[in-house]
């Protein structure tokens, strides 16, 4: 006999921060709302990415939560950018602070989800045989919390320890015999890399691309600092949200490259460098768009690279160079061009030597080379903004499958509806900053609009909304329009979805500013939910 089928007003896929909030804010309109998560524990991609130097690239004060002066007065953070455990912490604390952990089940993975038009209800079935309906889906999923699966011929013939960025062992590994492999220079490669260099015997960095990072100059959080945001708090979150990334640098970059001589260029860029953070790809205000800007940029990261690094050779072959800076995500540091002064740090250039395969005992390359490996790890990257919604079974009006609405790439409307999936709820998706803003405020704004939505469709007695095709169809031309006024296109990213061999090259976030696409949502929400369809 099959388990009766459970009945919710609201499912929330996903517990990390969006996944959190969304629970929180559907409670709080007294619906009987529960969240689903794959994982053991709330976090997301902090619960999931716990390698050695996982930290967030955006300051800590700015990456939370902003709904609840007390949470955000309560917490104290201890570094201007949080590593994974503090993050993982907060996480924690504001689930327990909001008593969510009881309406949370964890290790729970959703296999499928089917609209039923007759009932206007969602049908969710899960790995386990459970099966739960709803009126409302919030696919709070993520954008980066699927890896991508690295196509290495001989993988699985390693007799050494295999590692996983993605996958992290809770128990911090033992590196000081070990000869260690590193495949990937993302951001989880470089900073894996620029930990465990100093804890192991040997490290090869087996780079296919090189990465613009720029150093966090990372530090204990003073109690100034803290005081001086805390005592503003409500100004300095109101001034975030009129920014183009939903973030506060200390150069708000509003003139153009062009205005400066190039001595003037490169003192701005030197202050840059020194305060650190991504701010420094935003130092002018066409860095994404002008093309001898951004080469004047890239130039001055190569020269620091060239400053940093001992070996000529090894700078030449850490430095990028055949695409704008800014055009795959910039990566935010901690030392780690220094670790390549040190003798048993080395870096393998395999677009120039690509790897043939693992072996039993390392890795070998085309020409033959071989590099005996205790143990190899793999940054291999994600399946980033549809990966998580693409490996779910989704079905929605007349049986419609999201895989075969998405065959060409992804299309929504402002990032959070598709046509033809009535209430069923994105948390920043394709179409929307997403990626290219502080990922925070951008879940606020989201599950704010969809909870105001959700609000509206209870009052209106209305059963369900989306959006329709045609609004969905010019949104999508807009997203695509903006991105070719710009230098984005121009790697092999995963903004793209250049990454993943076989998926659709559609660039997926809109990159027009997240004020502007604010602007954009509040404007279509007040004039009568222009482009959404009620039923």
């Amino acid at each position: 006999m099959s388990d009766p089928i459970e009945r919710h007003d609201a499912l929330v896929v996903g517990a990390g921060f969006a996944g959190v909030y969304a629970l929180h804010r559907l409670r709080t309109l007294g619906l009987n709302a529960r969240a689903v998560e794959a994982g053991a524990d709330v976090g997301g991609t902090w619960y999931w990415n716990r390698y050695p130097g996982a930290r967030c690239d955006t300051e800590s004060m700015q990456y939370s939560y902003s709904f609840s002066d007390e949470i955000q007065q309560e917490w104290d953070w201890s570094e201007l950018y949080a590593a994974q455990p503090e993050i993982l912490a907060y996480i924690n604390f504001v689930v327990d602070r909001l008593a969510l952990r009881d309406h949370i089940d964890f290790n729970t993975c959703l296999s499928s989800l089917r609209y039923d038009a007759e009932t206007a209800l969602w049908r969710a079935a899960f790995d386990d045989g459970r099966q739960v309906e709803a009126t409302y889906c919030v696919m709070a999923t993520g954008c980066l919390s699927v890896p991508k699966v690295p196509d290495i011929e001989g993988l699985e013939h390693f007799q050494g320890r295999l590692l996983k960025t993605s996958e992290w062992p809770s128990e911090r590994p033992d590196f000081s015999a070990d000869r260690v492999g590193l495949i990937g220079t993302g951001s989880s490669g470089i900073q894996t890399a620029t930990t465990i260099a100093a804890d192991c015997r040997q490290l090869t960095v087996f780079q296919r691309t090189p990465n613009y990072s720029v150093p966090a100059n990372n530090r204990p959080m003073s109690q100034g600092y803290i005081k001086a945001w805390k005592s503003d708090y409500a100004n300095r979150r109101e001034q975030v949200r009129q920014t183009r990334n939903y973030t506060l640098y200390n150069n708000p970059g509003q003139r153009s490259g062009h205005e400066l001589t190039e001595q003037q260029l490169d003192t701005l860029l030197e202050a840059e460098w020194q305060i650190g953070g991504i701010g420094f790809l935003y130092a002018f205000n066409d860095v994404t768009r002008d093309r001898e800007v951004n080469e004047a940029v890239a130039r001055f990261v190569r020269k620091k690279i060239g400053e940093i690094v001992d070996d000529p050779d090894t700078a030449a072959v850490l430095a990028p160079s055949d695409y704008p800076i800014g055009a795959k995500r910039i990566c935010v540091d901690t030392g780690y061009y220094e670790i390549f002064n040190h003798d048993h740090v080395d870096v393998v250039d395999i677009k120039a030597d690509p790897v043939a395969g693992v072996t039993e005992t390392g890795v070998r390359l085309n020409s033959g080379r071989e590099f005996e490996l205790d143990t190899l790890v793999l940054a291999t990257g994600f399946d980033a903004m549809t990966g998580a919604l693409s490996r779910i079974d989704i079905r929605g009006r007349d049986d419609l499958p999201l895989s075969q609405e998405w065959a060409a790439g992804p299309k929504t409307y402002l990032g959070l509806m598709v046509a033809d999936f009535p209430n069923l709820f994105l948390v920043t998706g394709p179409g929307s900053p997403s990626v290219f803003s502080n990922m925070v405020p951008s879940i606020e704004e989201h599950v704010d609009w969809i909870t105001e939505t959700v609000a509206d469709l209870e009052r209106r007695q209305d059963q369900t909304v989306e959006p329709t095709r045609d609004a969905q169809e010019d949104w999508m031309a807009e997203v695509d329009a903006v991105s070719r006024r710009t230098l984005m296109r121009e790697a092999n990213s995963w903004y793209l979805g250049a990454n993943v061999e076989g998926k659709p090259q559609v660039f997926m976030p809109y990159i027009g500013g997240s004020a502007v696409y604010a602007r954009i949502l509040k404007q279509r929400t007040t004039n009568d939910m222009e482009g959404f369809v009620f039923r």
